[in-house]
C-alpha cells in the first residue's frame, strides 16, 4: 500500500497512520442496529459513514472483513441492567412475538440502508445466533476471576478488573467521577460494585426469550455479544472497531473490559466513533420531539420539514461533514444539499455528451487526483473530497460549454476518476433517473416541437418552451449538433 491513511483513534485521541496488524487485511467491527423499532438517522449516519471507509479500504486494496451485528436479545432499558427487555415489552404492546418484532425491523433497517446505496457488510451476526459463544465467554471470564455469580445471574467485577487494567481508557474519564454519577448501591442489589454490569442476567418467569445456561434460564448482557461476536469473526484483535459516540461510555467501555479479562489482550487497534446529529442546532431526539425517520425525510411528511428529499440527496449531504463533527439538519442546509447533489449527478450525465478536442487538456487531472486522495487519507475527510469534485464538476461543464478542452485520452481518464470517486468511494448513485428512458422521449418531443417554432420564426413559442424547461430544472443548449440537455 503506497497510502499513507491516517485515522482518529478515540483510544490516543489523535490522528494515527492506519496499519493494520496483518498486512493487506483488514478486520472492521461496528455496532449494529438494536432491531426493536425503526432505523433511526444517527445510526443511519453511522452505518453511511462507516460503509465509506468500507469501501475507500477496498478502493486502496485491502481485502476488509466487515462485521456489523444485530442486536435481538439482552438489550435492557437501562445501560445499568434495569428496566425491561426492550424486544419483549414491543411485542406485548403490539401482540406480537419477540421475533416478529426482530424480523420486521431487520427488513425495514435493511430497506433503508439499500435506499441509501450502503453495501451490506461480510458478516452480520445476530445476538440470537451467538449465545453458545456468548455463555463460553462469560465462563473464561468468571475462571480469570473477573465476574461472579448471584441468584442465577453474572456480573462483571470492575473493581477487581481495575487493580489491573485501565477501565476509562477509551473515554479518559476518572473511576472516582464515575463512581460518584452511578447511584448508592441498595440492600437487595445483587452487585458487589456499583460499576458492575450483568453478563448474564436470570430470567423471570415472564421472559419469553431465554436461553439455558450453566447459571440460570436466562438471557445475556448487552454488551457481551459484541465481545464474542468479534472475537469469533475476527479474532481477539482486529484492526476497526467502529459506532456511535453514544457508545463509547458505556458500551464499549465494557466491551474492552470484557474482552480483555477474557483474551488478556485489547480488542481493537483503532477505536472509530462518529458525532451525533442536531436539528436547527439542537440535539436530535425522541424525547426533543425534533428527530425524524429516514422515511419522513424522503417524503417530507414531518412537521419540522419543508419538503422531501431523495435518499441520495440526505446521503450526499451526511457526506459533507466529516463523520467526526456534529451534523445539522435544517432546511435550508438540506436544500442546499439538494442543489449540490443535483450539480453532481448532471455533471455525471454530461460525461458522455463532452466533445474530444485534439491537444492538452486544459485541467490537470493528476494534481486533482492528488488533492482527492489526500483528502481521504486525512481521516476520511469526504467534506474535502467533495470540495474538490466540484472543481471538477467545473471543469466538465466549461468543457460542454466549450470554453475548456479534453483529449480522448483525457477524457476516458476523467471518466474513470468520476466513478472511481463519486461512484465506487462516496457511494453515490443517480436516483434522480428513475425513468429517465421516457423523459428522453418526452424531452426529444419537447424539442422538436421548440426546433419547429423556430423554423416558422416564432421565436415567442421556442422561447417559452426553453424557459419553462429550465424553471423545472431542465436545461438546453443549443450547439452545431443540434440541442442537447441536461438536469440542472
Amino acid at each position: 500500500m503506497d497510502h499513507n491513511l491516517f485515522l482518529y483513534n478515540t483510544l490516543s485521541r489523535t490522528k494515527e497512520k492506519f496499519e493494520p496488524i496483518h498486512a493487506n487485511l483488514v478486520g472492521m467491527y461496528v455496532c449494529g442496529p438494536t432491531v426493536y423499532s425503526d432505523v433511526h438517522l444517527g445510526n443511519c449516519r453511522t452505518f453511511i459513514s462507516f460503509d465509506l471507509i468500507f469501501r475507500y479500504l477496498r478502493h486502496l486494496g485491502y481485502k476488509v472483513r466487515y462485521v456489523r451485528n444485530i442486536t435481538d436479545a439482552g438489550h435492557l432499558e437501562g445501560d445499568r441492567d434495569e428496566g425491561d427487555d426492550k424486544f419483549a415489552k414491543k411485542a406485548k404492546l403490539e401482540q406480537l412475538e419477540p421475533m416478529e418484532i426482530v424480523q420486521k425491523y431487520t427488513i425495514g433497517f435493511h430497506d433503508v440502508l439499500r435506499l441509501f446505496n450502503t453495501l451490506p457488510p461480510s458478516i452480520e451476526p445476530t445476538a440470537t445466533g451467538h449465545i453458545s459463544e456468548q455463555i463460553e465467554m462469560i465462563e473464561q471470564i468468571i475462571d480469570n476471576g473477573y465476574a461472579y455469580e448471584t441468584n442465577g445471574t453474572v456480573y462483571f467485577d470492575v473493581e477487581k478488573y481495575v487493580q489491573q487494567y485501565d477501565y476509562t481508557v477509551l473515554t479518559n474519564r476518572k473511576l472516582e467521577d464515575m463512581l460518584n454519577n452511578t447511584r448508592e448501591l441498595s440492600g437487595q442489589d445483587e452487585k458487589k460494585g456499583r460499576l458492575d454490569f450483568a453478563l448474564w442476567i436470570k430470567a423471570k418467569p415472564e421472559t419469553i426469550m431465554r436461553w439455558p445456561a450453566p447459571w440460570s434460564v436466562g438471557f445475556p448482557g448487552w454488551h457481551i455479544e459484541c465481545s464474542a461476536m468479534s472475537r469469533k469473526y475476527l479474532g481477539d484483535q482486529f484492526d476497526i472497531h467502529g459506532g456511535g459516540m453514544d457508545l463509547a461510555a458505556t458500551h464499549h467501555t465494557n466491551e474492552i473490559a470484557q474482552s480483555e479479562a477474557c483474551n488478556h489482550t485489547a480488542p481493537a487497534k483503532y477505536w472509530m466513533h462518529t458525532n451525533m446529529l442536531t436539528v436547527n442546532g439542537a440535539r436530535m431526539s425522541k424525547s426533543a420531539g425534533n428527530g425524524f425517520l429516514p422515511g419522513e425525510l424522503f417524503t417530507g411528511n414531518h412537521p419540522l420539514l419543508n419538503r422531501g428529499y431523495s435518499p441520495m440527496a440526505v446521503r450526499f449531504f451526511m457526506l459533507q461533514a466529516h463523520y467526526r463533527s456534529t451534523l445539522d439538519f435544517s432546511n435550508e442546509a438540506l436544500d442546499a444539499a439538494d442543489k449540490g447533489y443535483k450539480r453532481l449527478m448532471s455533471a455525471m450525465g454530461l460525461l458522455d455528451k463532452l466533445k474530444v478536442s485534439n491537444g492538452a487538456d486544459s485541467f490537470n487531472l493528476a494534481e486533482i487526483r492528488h488533492k482527492c486522495y489526500a483528502a481521504m487519507d486525512d481521516d476520511f475527510n469526504s467534506p474535502v473530497l467533495i470540495a474538490e469534485l466540484f472543481e471538477i464538476v467545473r471543469v466538465i461543464n466549461s468543457i460542454y460549454d466549450g470554453k475548456a478542452k479534453v483529449s480522448e485520452e483525457g477524457l476516458e481518464k476523467l471518466k474513470i476518476f468520476m466513478k472511481e470517486f463519486v461512484e465506487d468511494i462516496l457511494g453515490l448513485r443517480n436516483d434522480q433517473a428513475s425513468g429517465t428512458d421516457d423523459i428522453d422521449d418526452v424531452i426529444s418531443l419537447v424539442i422538436k416541437l421548440r426546433n419547429e417554432a423556430k423554423a416558422n420564426k416564432d421565436f415567442v413559442t421556442s422561447d417559452r418552451i426553453r424557459d419553462e424547461l429550465n424553471a423545472i430544472g431542465i436545461q438546453l443548449k443549443d450547439s452545431k449538433e443540434g440541442t442537447l440537455w441536461n438536469k440542472i
